[in-house]
């Protein structure tokens, strides 16, 4: 499987926020981004709501930019 690499950069607090609104399960523990772990994040956020990891990725690509 090849995934595209993403870019969080940018306001990861809007991000962040509109993530909180779509998945309300979602806590700011699940949320922690370091720069690199890209991979890591949307681990936590597939295990906590269920969704597919191109889902997740998809979701964070859109509200990105």
């Amino acid at each position: 499987m090849n995934e595209t690499k993403l870019s969080l950069k940018g306001n990861w607090n809007v991000i962040k926020g509109k993530l909180k609104q779509t998945y309300g399960e979602l806590t700011d523990d699940d949320l922690k981004y370091t720069e690199g772990q890209e991979d890591e994040l949307v681990g936590r956020i597939q295990t906590r709501v269920g969704a597919t990891s191109a889902e997740i990725r998809h979701l964070l690509g859109k509200y990105g930019g």
